[in-house]
């Protein structure tokens, strides 16, 4: 690892303009398929940095790559950007003040997540550069991951067809290389069309599509004793019907996310769920259609990969916070519950500390984890087509959980900034030694062939199913 030194001086290098860029995504959020700016933003700082770049990919305005140097091996980093409805926040305070109500915010770090990637590639990048040496670096700028499944569309569109390695990264509360599964979803609209009627007048005339999807919804709940312990379902009112109780609403629609910790969980447990959806119309004498919107599979680990991952975590240790980091994170934990900060310890195998406010140890190796970590994500199906790592970066206050505004307003904060560009060195070096010694990269695939070749990769998209571009209009 005698490059290493000189891999952390080239990303320190960047760190100001790809920290900028962070910034810049935070203060103007997105939805997923709608990320124009912060596309845009990631677009013109590729080019800055000597990128040649590819928009609009896979049919899709927001999505994106930028390419560097020539030849094999090719390595990709791959960033996000979108961010979350209802979680406008501002940032650096430690108490719940929306900038907007009912505005977008970046609830789960992609603001970071995408500069981070995007300096992991650009130092990279530089590196093949300085020693003169083959290799291709690739960054993916991938939208709409919060429900949008964008990486799915660029798999099926071939876009990683000839790449060797995928090297990626989310903030979280401590740095650690991703070994626990990711659960398999599909998320669906289901909409019931009824018919309308004086709910006073005539209520016998009218079949009412609100009622259907009441019906569906106890029937999932149902469903909850009967499926597997680590399977999810969620849902949300799309269109209740209208505003108006005295007319029998002749049009509702409901959506649903479905996950489960396989793909072979999973493609049953959404036969079930449409079951129940037709049973529920059939009880209200309404019709029902559906409308798959995306899918992702479960994620296949690479162990040899994320070996080299973790030696370039232990050199360069865990990331270094000074006291005004830690004063800020004590102030947001403040605001959290003690479960909260369990929890989160809980994932990592950790026992809560009284007094530890922000991630500055590094997980124990091999350290498992009390709770599981029942998320999913659309980097799982590009982990079926390529070998893949991933690390967690530590960038938020211990306890903190995704999804909030608390989340939100540390977006900015300069412990986020060090976090980033703790993760940025950890992906830069990993991909460093995969240059230097392609043997790790034959024992990647060797090892990825052992462990997604026994199962054939299925989406649970539909194969016509297109980029639902319009789904944050909807």
């Amino acid at each position: 690892m005698s490059n290493i030194p000189e891999i952390w001086t080239l990303v320190d290098e960047k760190q100001e303009r790809l920290t900028a860029l962070s910034d810049q995504i935070w203060d103007t959020p997105e939805l997923c398929f709608a990320e124009v700016q912060s596309a845009a933003a990631h677009v013109a700082e590729l080019e800055a940095q000597g990128f040649r770049v590819t928009a609009s990919c896979a049919g899709m305005p927001t999505a994106l790559m930028g390419e560097a140097g020539s030849g094999g091996p090719i390595i990709a980093f791959l960033g996000e950007f979108d961010a979350l409805p209802d979680l406008s926040q501002q940032a650096g305070v430690a108490k719940p003040i929306p900038l907007a109500d009912g505005g977008k915010g970046h609830g789960c770090g992609h603001n970071l997540l995408g500069a981070g990637a995007m300096l992991a590639a650009t130092a990279v990048k530089d590196w093949l550069a300085t020693n003169g040496l083959p290799g291709t670096v690739r960054y993916y700028g991938c939208p709409a991951e919060e429900g949008g499944a964008a990486k799915v569309f660029m798999v099926k569109a071939g876009l990683f067809d000839d790449v060797d390695i995928a090297l990626s990264w989310h903030p979280g509360c401590f740095a650690d290389v991703m070994t626990r599964s990711w659960l398999a979803n599909a998320r669906f609209d289901f909409t019931f069309h009824g018919k309308a009627s004086h709910a006073g007048a005539s209520p016998h005339l009218g079949r009412s599509a609100l009622d259907a999807v009441e019906l569906m919804n106890v029937g999932v709940n149902y469903m909850r004793e009967h499926m597997p312990s680590d399977a999810r379902i969620h849902y949300a009112m799309i269109d209740g019907g209208g505003i108006a109780p005295n007319v029998v609403q002749r049009r509702a629609k409901v959506r649903y996310v479905i996950r489960a910790s396989s793909l072979a969980d999973l493609l049953p447990l959404i036969a079930r769920v449409k079951a129940v959806a037709q049973g529920a119309a059939l009880m209200t004498e309404t019709q029902v259609s559906i409308e798959a919107l995306s899918g992702v599979a479960n994620l296949v680990h690479t162990a040899s990969l994320n070996e080299v991952m973790r030696r370039n975590l232990d050199e360069i240790g865990p990331p270094q916070f000074d006291e005004a980091d830690l004063t800020f994170a004590r102030e947001i934990q403040a605001t959290l519950e003690d479960t909260d900060i369990a929890n989160t310890c809980a994932q990592y195998g950790l026992e809560p500390e009284a007094n530890r406010p922000l991630g500055d140890i590094l997980i124990p190796k091999g350290l498992a984890p009390a709770s599981p970590l029942t998320v999913s994500g659309d980097i799982s199906d590009v982990s079926w087509v390529v070998p893949t790592a991933q690390l967690f970066g530590a960038t938020f206050a211990v306890g903190t959980q995704f999804h909030t505004w608390q989340m939100v307003a540390q977006g900015k904060s300069p412990a986020a900034h060090k976090g980033m560009v703790h993760a940025a060195k950890v992906m830069a070096a990993t991909a460093i030694d995969l240059f230097k010694d392609r043997s790790l990269i034959e024992q990647a695939k060797a090892d990825h062939a052992k462990r997604a070749g026994k199962a054939r990769y299925r989406s649970p998209m539909p194969d016509d199913i297109k980029p639902p571009v319009e789904m944050s209009a909807s």
